[in-house]
């Protein structure tokens, strides 16, 4: 009996772009293209360039497409498709988008959480399909996070289970956007990460990092980290240890609530690879019962750059 190839289109909106594709169940892109969000002009806009963007996609094409798939920011209300006050998008309140994308192509629409559609790529098509649970980070802009247990998405009460960024590590800690103080994301955030790097590299006249920046804390980034700690800098090196043990630390937490011990990272700053893998790996260890120390695992994401579209694809074939 021969696997029969399905397709589905994968849709990843985010604050600046929609980026969207049609998807094997595979995993293999056939088509993709990307428009501008304009956030600014509120929902309806949006919701109007979804649709334009989709049926742009779909010109000269007659695959058969088994539903559509929807990652959204914000708290996304489970199986109704519901997106309520996502960040970056001004001006949403609670906007039906599964219903009316629905109407408009008359195929089924799966939405969720962004970081829960990555974590359900990874499940589908990635560094997940070998687990039947594990917890799934994204390190960007912020901190996401998606939980799978029993190869389902946690979802929680209302929809808004997996924000790992806002587990605290230290109720005294740096304060937080959310609100909260010591949150991972005061940490591991991209711009919380660039400003304690700039604060600190002040200290450290001799570092490597310096040249590579031309002496301009503006180009600080996690990439010029990366650069100078391959290249030897200690200090460079000791930022991306600290970030480890703030990692592990939250996710030995993780470990000790959930009894999960499979962690896959994702975004940015994840190309740190081993550096930051290795410190993460020896603070859970540490910190977790002894029981589940064996079976820790820290593995990168597999899905890359196309993480959004296939993960929001992988929503469909999931529900099939």
């Amino acid at each position: 009996m021969t696997n029969k190839i399905k397709y589905a289109i994968g849709v990843d909106l985010g604050g600046t772009s929609i980026k969207l594709g049609i998807v094997t169940n595979t995993g293999r892109i056939i088509k993709k293209m990307s428009i501008r969000t304009e956030a600014e002009k509120g929902s309806k806009k949006v919701i109007r360039n979804i649709v334009t963007a989709i049926t742009e996609l779909l010109v000269g094409t007659n695959y058969k497409i088994s539903g559509i798939g929807i990652g959204c920011p914000g708290v996304v209300t489970p199986g109704k498709g519901i997106v309520e006050n996502p960040p970056n998008l001004p001006g949403w309140k609670k906007v039906n988008v599964g219903k009316i994308i629905q109407a408009e192509f008359r195929k089924k629409v799966f939405v969720d959480n962004d970081a829960n559609a990555a974590a359900i790529g990874e499940l589908t098509f990635g560094s997940g399909k070998n687990y039947k649970s594990f917890i799934m980070i994204t390190l960007g802009t912020g901190v996401g996070g998606g939980i799978v247990i029993n190869k389902k998405i946690y979802h929680g009460d209302f929809g808004a289970a997996g924000e790992i960024g806002h587990i605290s590590i230290d109720y005294k800690g740096p304060k937080c956007n959310c609100g909260s103080y010591g949150c991972i994301e005061a940490y591991a955030g991209n711009q919380y990460f660039k400003q304690r790097v700039k604060s600190e590299l002040k200290k450290h006249p001799g570092s490597k990092l310096w040249k590579l920046i031309d002496n301009d804390l503006n180009k600080v980034s996690p990439k010029s980290v990366q650069f100078a700690a391959e290249r030897g800098d200690k200090f460079s090196k000791s930022v991306i240890d600290e970030l480890g043990m703030h990692l592990g630390s939250a996710f030995a937490s993780l470990c000790n609530v959930l009894d999960v011990s499979v962690f896959i990272i994702g975004g940015g700053i994840a190309g740190f690879g081993k550096p930051l893998f290795d410190p993460i790996k020896q603070t859970i260890a540490s910190r977790v019962m002894a029981p589940i120390r064996p079976r820790v695992r820290v593995l990168p994401a597999k899905l890359k750059n196309d993480a959004g579209i296939k993960g929001a694809s992988a929503l469909v074939f999931h529900h099939k």
